[in-house]
């Protein structure tokens, strides 16, 4: 199933939520997500531009299969597959995929404060050593473009990658970190 989204980067989040909630937008929550990303010895499926997420999103837990398509180094790519089931517990799921031989190959946060207006999810999302950037998601391209131009970006500054990319463009190896949480950041030769 593709996933319809755009990013747009060197937001001003107060900016962004002020005009979110005068359009009428529901702030539905503000909250930081785990994130374990799974993948097997050697990375096969990272060489595929796709990976394992399981998610502790707070109110749920997920498990998702990705693969980004056209990936360009530093730019916008193609777009996104994506999987997604709903699983019950975050520690079981994570002993469950290392017993089918899967390893850790990150273990991450993000802070994301959710939004919802006219059929679209508006995210404002900060990652450890990144700027807060703007995600916008809905069932059409048209209605994510519309979202958009409601708040006033201009669609041609929209970005279609993966956070792993936006740390490329910051000059970070997102792949050089085992843990890239908030409060602690642990390269993997460490």
């Amino acid at each position: 199933m593709e996933e319809i989204e755009v990013k747009f980067l060197g937001i001003n989040p107060l900016e962004i939520e002020n005009k979110l909630l005068s359009l009428g937008a529901k702030k539905i929550y503000d909250r930081v997500f785990k994130d374990r990303v799974f993948d097997y010895e050697g990375w096969p499926l990272d060489a595929n531009y796709s990976w394992l997420r399981l998610r502790d999103k707070g109110d749920k837990i997920t498990l998702s299969y990705k693969r980004r398509f056209g990936i360009e180094k530093n730019a916008n790519d193609g777009g996104m597959e994506e999987v997604e089931v709903k699983v019950d517990n975050f520690e079981k799921t994570t002993l469950l995929l290392e017993k089918i031989g899967m390893i850790q190959k990150f273990n991450e946060e993000k802070r994301r404060i959710h939004f919802e207006l006219d059929g679209t999810d508006i995210d404002i999302d900060t990652w450890p050593l990144l700027e807060p950037y703007l995600e916008i998601e809905g069932n059409s391209w048209d209605k994510v473009q519309e979202m958009a131009e409601k708040l006033g970006l201009n669609w041609n500054d929209r970005k279609m990658l993966a956070a792993m990319q936006i740390y490329e463009l910051k000059g970070i190896n997102e792949k050089d970190y085992r843990v890239l949480t908030f409060d602690k950041q642990i390269k993997r030769d460490e």
